[in-house]
């Protein structure tokens, strides 16, 4: 027997045992592996990260241009629409005021629920009254069976029926989307389809001088004309879900029959990414 062969067989018998044991370990503590495939085989869905979880994320960060941002999720029987821009213009639920946690629900991941407005006296009125706002923007979710009604809009009056309005967004008597201003005579922009089908969907109206009139619903650019640069000039105070809307094309009730969430108005034009990372937001 060679003894150097014997102690030599040894070491390298040690050295196996030594390397077994180190794999054990390292496979015991390593991190966990898995692998994932998957085939897209409908051409019309895509996949992304949405910019915001939540609306409130997503008004927020366009909250620097707001005049008012109103998630209209306070309680039922609430009085006052808390502004949360930091503008601290509250607005004032008027008549009967509801609520609803049913699902579906626009802007699902928000707490609270959605406002109820019952097609005759509930509206909210904002407390503040704005020079001739010539670039702006218009924004709020809505659900309703409903063909008719104001959504959001500017008006003489903060409560009763304005002599002057301007800047309104509503639907028609087909149930389509119609965004309204006046300059010696009507301009509108109006979506091709209706909107009275029961869900939820998002509106946001745009102008300046530079851009003229857009209209988007669902995030998406559903009507425009750049030639309509220039509202009515007047002073009035923005209303959600009541006005007058008389002299308008297709105008039906004065008053929206429905549910809403996150009423706002921007001193700017939101551009087209910013409506659809808001629309994202609230689906």
């Amino acid at each position: 027997m060679n003894p150097g062969r014997l102690r030599d067989g040894k070491v390298v018998a040690l050295l196996l045992v030594v390397a077994l044991a180190v794999v054990v370990l390292l496979n015991q503590f390593a991190p966990t592996r898995s692998a994932f495939s998957a085939k897209v085989t409908n051409g019309t869905n895509s996949a992304g990260t949405a910019a915001y979880f939540t609306c409130s994320s997503a008004v927020d960060a366009d909250a620097a241009t707001a005049l008012f941002a109103y998630k209209l999720s306070e309680s039922a029987g609430s009085r006052t629409a808390v502004d949360s821009s930091g503008r601290g213009a509250n607005g004032t639920y008027q008549g009967a005021m509801a609520t609803t946690t049913a699902s579906p629900n626009a802007c699902p991941r928000d707490a609270g629920g959605a406002y109820v407005l019952n097609g005759s006296t509930s509206f909210v009125s904002t407390p503040n009254a704005y020079r001739n706002p010539t670039t702006f923007s218009e924004e709020v979710w809505f659900r309703t069976t409903v063909a008719g009604g104001l959504l959001i809009g500017f008006g003489s009056n903060q409560v009763t029926t304005s002599g002057q309005h301007d800047r309104q967004v509503y639907l028609n008597t087909s149930g389509q989307l119609v965004f309204g201003t006046y300059n010696t005579t009507t301009q509108v922009v109006t979506s091709p389809r209706s909107y009275n089908d029961g869900a939820w969907h998002h509106v946001v109206s745009t102008m300046s001088p530079t851009t003229g009139m857009r209209l988007y619903a669902d995030g998406v650019l559903v009507a425009s004309n750049a030639a309509f640069t220039t509202p009515e000039n007047a002073t009035g105070y923005f209303r959600v879900g009541y006005d007058t809307i008389t002299g308008w094309p297709g105008a039906g009730s004065y008053s929206f029959s429905g549910s809403m969430r996150f009423a706002a108005v921007y001193g700017s034009v939101l551009s087209p990414t910013q409506v659809a990372a808001h629309h994202a937001a609230g689906r």
